[in-house]
């Protein structure tokens, strides 16, 4: 069977001029190939299109429904062709010619084509009113009530392109979607479109559909008040699949961050506590918050995991010789209590011996703690894990960062290193 583009370009394509006679006598022809070498055409007057729109072949009607030059009466004859795959090449098409339809086209031809997207809209097969969605989701000048129609539609794969993409639907569509409580599929296209206003994610969160809460989470550009999102948080603890999300919001408020960070898994803490779109009082906050709950909470990773220094220092110079020693690494080692790794790393990459960063460490220098990691490559938001979480220093006597730069001159911090050196 030839395909949708074939059929689509085929017109216009012939070298000689057809007859209006020798039109006619092609429609009659016996055989449907020649009948459909007349439906690709073109150049035919659109009396002769109609009148093959009521072919009995329905590859010849496929060929009318996709043919540019066929009538928009013919167009409505064949909304309703008894062949499901005319249909559906009808509704590709007709989606692409509603798109172009304005004020100044003919009444007639725009009400003749808009119909026939309605009786499309409308089809009983599912795979109809798919492939019409899919035309039209994102059309911005489409018929609103053939939108709507589809938004409707029982059927995800129908309804969710339009829910999630149309820019037809306005706020109050999407409202009276949302309280009609729909299945949490089409919630959940709703939850993923691209600027959703504070009254569709505060409506989305009143489903507390807990997956589709999820969803609305993850989408960045999703607009949630700060009241709506303390609802949320009050929820989150036994929620896991809301951690994530939440922690990564682009606008997080001071008072819901310091709230999530009493109850999200100590890998999302990190994440946390490394945000720069909060107040300095509010990260202060939070970072003792998390640095009090690593001291408190046992750490997540079983005594059998951890590595002995033997086994740290041999992979640490393998991840070093493979260029993939990262300070995250170093970090989520110091946090999650592999203490040999961090060791092991800090004295690679400062290129000191394991036993002077070791003893350097059990000083409990706060000071000695933030030279070692400037030598070391590291930056000042490391030191500040570092000083908590290897040499145990106390929270209030951390070397916080300043203004994201190390909180003692270069001087200062080679003169601790000449101290740290003579420790070994």
């Amino acid at each position: 069977m030839k395909g949708l583009l074939q059929r689509l370009f085929k017109g216009g394509t012939e070298e000689k001029p057809i007859t209006y006679d020798e039109a006619k006598e092609m429609a009659r022809h016996e055989d449907p190939g020649v009948r459909g070498d007349l439906a690709a055409r073109s150049d035919v007057k659109p009396e002769i299109l109609y009148f093959l729109a009521e072919d009995p072949e329905p590859d010849v009607r496929r060929t009318i429904a996709t043919n540019m030059a066929t009538p928009v009466q013919a167009d409505l004859l064949l909304a309703s062709d008894a062949d499901q795959d005319v249909r559906g090449d009808l509704a590709e098409k007709i989606a692409s010619l509603a798109s172009g339809l304005s004020a100044d086209d003919q009444d007639k031809v725009r009400r003749l084509t808009y119909e026939a997207l309605d009786i499309l809209a409308r089809d009983q097969v599912t795979r109809v009113r798919q492939i019409l969605s899919e035309a039209l989701k994102d059309v911005a000048d489409a018929p609103p009530e053939v939108i709507r129609q589809l938004a409707w539609d029982a059927e995800l794969v129908v309804a969710g392109p339009i829910l999630q993409f149309s820019p037809v639907l306005n706020e109050e569509d999407l409202l009276e979607i949302i309280n009609s409580s729909p299945a949490s599929g089409h919630l959940g296209a709703i939850s993923r479109r691209h600027g959703l206003k504070e009254p569709v994610t505060a409506a989305i969160v009143e489903t507390v559909d807990e997956e589709v809460i999820a969803m609305l989470l993850a989408n960045a550009s999703a607009q949630i008040r700060e009241e709506t999102l303390e609802n949320i948080i009050a929820r989150a603890p036994d929620i896991e699949p809301w951690h994530e999300p939440l922690v990564n919001r682009p606008i997080l408020p001071g008072k819901a961050a310091g709230k999530l960070a009493r109850f999200v898994a100590h890998n999302l803490l990190e994440a946390l506590s490394d945000r720069q779109d909060l107040e300095p009082e509010v990260l202060e906050e939070v970072r003792q918050i998390v640095d009090r709950r690593l001291e408190e909470e046992p750490s997540e990773m079983p005594e059998e995991e951890k590595t002995t220094a033997e086994e740290a220092l041999a992979k640490v110079k393998a991840l070093q010789a493979a260029g993939t020693l990262d300070e995250p690494s170093i970090v989520k080692a110091a946090r999650s209590g592999d203490r040999e790794f961090a060791i092991a790393a800090l004295s690679v990459l400062s290129g000191l011996k394991v036993g002077v960063v070791r003893k350097a460490i059990s000083s409990k220098s706060a000071k000695g703690m933030v030279a070692l990691t400037w030598k070391a490559g590291l930056s000042a938001q490391a030191a500040e894990t570092l000083q908590g979480r290897l040499a145990l220093v106390p929270q209030k006597e951390l070397l916080r960062a300043k203004g994201g730069g190390f909180p003692m001159d270069e001087s200062a911090m080679e003169w601790q290193l000449d101290f740290i050196k003579d420790l070994g």
